[in-house]
């Protein structure tokens, strides 16, 4: 099966998508003054963004109202595959040893990643 990749969203772009995220649909004139008020964009930057995203995929603007066609889940998977691919060679086992080792995890946060690890032995 061939799966299309996830398109690259930016750090600016994501700040932007996780507004679009949180209240979408969202008509254009209301993401433009959401974004004048949490990221101090002004319209015309809040519009070429929403004018680079729906070229590359990332959303789609039809009639004024503007939604997403990549979820937030999908953008942070290929952001984490892309920094394990690049930084530690593909291997996952050595971007959770990195990790671990210089973060402390709760008690609870290591619980639930070993559960994470045991659901996706079953699969």
């Amino acid at each position: 099966m061939f799966l299309m990749a996830t398109p690259k969203v930016f750090e600016s772009e994501y700040r932007f998508c996780l507004i679009l995220w949180e209240h979408e649909p969202i008509g254009s004139t209301q993401l433009v003054r959401l974004c004048k008020e949490k990221l101090g964009w002004t319209k015309a930057t809040t519009y070429t963004v929403i004018r680079r995203l729906a070229e590359r995929g990332v959303l789609k603007n039809e009639n004024a109202v503007v939604s997403s066609l990549v979820s937030k889940d999908e953008v942070q998977a290929a952001e984490i595959n892309e920094l394990v691919e690049k930084t530690f060679n593909g291997s996952l086992p050595a971007f959770i040893a990195a990790f671990a080792k210089h973060s402390s995890l709760s008690p609870k946060e290591a619980a639930e990643i070993r559960k994470m690890i045991d659901a996706h032995k079953e699969e």
